[in-house]
C-alpha cells in the first residue's frame, strides 16, 4: 500500500493538483525553486522534529483539551503579579458589549464595516483625551512598550534630534521594545536610549542626573507615574519643565486606572502620553489583554508624526457630520514604506472594552477604585513590614510596591516556589535585573484584593521566610 500524501481538511492548497495547479500558474517545477535566493548558510536542511500530523478533529480537540488543562488560573491561585499585566474585575457587561456581533470582526476588531465602531471609537477617544488631559487619542497597538518606542520616535521626528532620556528603573520587557524600536543599527532615523538613574531611598527619577544628561541633543524625556516600582513622582512638572527648557519633548507612560486619583499627565506638562488599556476592563488572556495607546495635544507637530490611526467626528461636504478615519496617509496602511513608522495589528476591540468600562464607572468610579487600591497597598505594607525579615521599600505607592527579603536569608525564587506550593503566586522577582535592590520583589495589589487575601499572604510568609 502506498503512502498517500496528507491533505489537511482546512487548507485548500495542500491537495496535490491545486498545489500542482499554482506552481504552474508562477512557472515553477518545485517549491524549493521559490527560496532558491536565501543564502545556503541560512537554509534549515534537515527534517523538523515535528510530531506526526493529528488527523481527526476530535482528537485534536482532546489533545489541545490535556495541554490547556495544565494551566492554573488566577480563580484557582491567589495572585499577586503585576508590573504591566494586572488581575482587575472586568464588570460582566463589558464582555457582552464586546461579543456583540457588530463589534466582532474575524481580525482585531477592525473597522473594515463600521455598525457603529467609529462612535464607539470616538466615544473612547474622547472619555481618555478627558482623563489624560489631551486632546487625541490614537487606535491602540500592540501593547504599552510599542506605545512607548513609537513615542519616542515621534519626538525624535518632532525635534529633530536623535537622544531619549528614559528612566533606568523600567520594566525590563519594556525596556527591550524600546530599544528595539529605537536603535536598529540598519535605520539611518535610529534613537539612542539613554537612561536616568533613580534615587536609591526614594525610587524616584535622580533630577541631578536627568539635568546632567539633557542636551542639545536630547529629544525627549520619557518617565512613567506610577513607575515599574509602584512608585509616584513627586513633581512630575519638574521633570516635564525640565525637558522643555532643553528643547525636548515630555512623554509621560501612564496607567489609566490610576487617573481617578492621579492628575492627568497633560495638566503637568506631559506632551505625548502613552501607556496600556488593559487595566480598563480587558481580562489578563494569559498576558495577551495588551492594548498600547498614544495621546497627544491636539497640535499639527505631534498629530502629524503619530503613526497611528485616529477615529474622529468629521464634517463632510455637504455639511453633514460622521465618523471617519482622519488623516490616514500618516499610516502604514495607506502611506507603506513611506509611512511614519511600520505599524500591523491593531487592538481596536479593546477600545471598546475600555469604553465600556469607563463610562460604567465614570469619575466617581474611577477615583474609588483608585482610591481602593491606596488603601489596599499601603494596608499590605503595614502587614508585611511586621513579618520577621520582610521589608517594604519606597513610599508613594498606588498599587505596587517593592518588597525586600534580604533579611530573611532566601532568595525571592526560594519564596514564590515555596508560595506556589500554597496556591500563591509571589510577586516579580526584581533580583537580576536590580540587583542594587538585592533580593527583591515586586507585588501588586488591586481592587480585587481582600483584607483576607492579604492576611493570607502574611500568615504565608511568615512560614516560609
Amino acid at each position: 500500500m502506498t503512502n498517500k500524501p496528507f491533505i489537511h481538511p482546512y487548507i485548500p492548497n495542500s491537495v496535490p493538483e491545486v498545489r500542482k495547479e499554482m506552481m504552474d500558474f508562477v512557472g515553477i517545477k518545485d517549491t524549493e525553486e521559490i527560496y532558491a535566493w536565501i543564502p545556503e548558510k541560512l537554509r534549515f536542511r534537515r527534517r523538523l522534529d515535528l510530531p506526526e500530523p493529528i488527523r481527526s478533529e476530535a482528537e485534536m480537540r482532546s489533545h489541545l483539551e490535556k495541554i490547556l488543562n495544565k494551566n492554573v488560573t488566577c480563580k484557582e491561585y491567589l495572585s499577586f503579579l503585576g508590573g504591566g499585566c494586572w488581575q482587575h474585575y472586568v464588570p460582566a457587561v463589558v464582555d457582552e458589549v464586546v461579543n456583540r456581533a457588530e463589534f466582532v470582526t474575524a481580525y482585531c476588531g477592525g473597522t473594515y464595516s463600521d455598525f457603529g465602531k467609529f462612535q464607539a471609537r470616538f466615544e473612547f477617544y474622547s472619555m481618555m483625551g478627558e482623563m489624560l488631559g489631551v486632546e487625541a487619542v490614537s487606535e491602540p497597538i500592540y501593547d504599552w512598550a510599542t506605545a512607548a518606542g513609537f513615542s519616542l520616535r515621534m519626538a525624535s521626528r518632532v525635534t529633530g534630534r536623535n537622544e531619549v532620556l528614559i528612566p533606568a528603573q523600567m520594566s525590563p520587557d519594556r525596556l527591550a521594545v524600546i530599544k528595539t524600536q529605537c536603535q536598529p543599527e540598519e535605520m539611518s532615523n535610529s534613537v539612542h536610549v539613554i537612561p536616568v538613574a533613580y534615587d536609591e531611598k526614594t525610587g524616584r527619577m535622580d533630577m541631578d542626573d536627568l539635568k546632567s544628561k539633557l542636551s542639545e541633543k536630547t529629544a525627549g524625556v520619557y518617565f512613567e507615574v506610577p513607575g515599574y516600582f509602584g512608585v509616584i513622582e513627586d513633581d512630575p512638572a519638574a521633570i516635564c519643565a525640565a525637558a522643555h527648557e532643553a528643547g525636548a519633548v515630555a512623554v509621560v507612560g501612564v496607567d489609566p486606572i490610576s487617573l481617578g486619583v492621579l492628575e492627568a499627565p497633560g495638566n503637568y506638562g506631559a506632551d505625548i502620553i502613552c501607556g496600556d488599556l488593559q487595566s480598563l476592563g480587558v481580562h489578563m488572556y494569559c498576558g495577551g489583554g495588551q492594548s498600547g495607546f498614544i495621546a497627544m495635544k491636539d497640535e499639527e507637530r505631534f498629530v502629524g508624526e503619530c503613526p497611528l490611526a485616529f477615529y474622529t467626528l468629521v464634517e463632510t461636504v455637504d455639511g453633514q457630520f460622521g465618523y471617519a478615519e482622519m488623516l490616514p496617509e500618516r499610516t502604514s496602511y495607506e502611506a507603506r514604506d513611506k509611512g511614519k513608522d511600520w505599524v500591523g495589528t491593531a487592538s481596536g476591540l479593546w477600545t471598546i472594552a475600555a469604553a465600556v468600562y469607563m463610562s460604567l464607572m465614570g469619575p466617581q468610579g474611577m477615583q474609588e477604585i483608585g482610591e481602593t487600591m491606596v488603601q489596599n497597598a499601603n494596608y499590605a505594607k503595614k502587614l508585611l513590614d511586621e513579618v520577621p525579615g520582610v521589608e517594604t521599600k519606597f513610599d508613594s505607592t498606588f498599587k505596587e510596591f517593592v518588597v525586600n527579603f534580604d533579611k530573611t536569608g532566601k532568595t525571592v525564587e526560594e519564596i514564590n516556589k515555596a508560595l506556589t506550593a500554597k496556591k500563591i503566586y509571589g510577586g516579580i522577582d526584581l533580583s537580576k535585573q536590580y540587583p542594587e535592590l538585592g533580593q527583591s520583589a515586586l507585588y501588586c495589589f488591586t481592587e480585587v484584593i481582600t483584607v483576607d487575601d492579604v492576611k493570607t499572604l502574611v500568615d504565608a510568609l511568615k512560614e516560609v521566610c
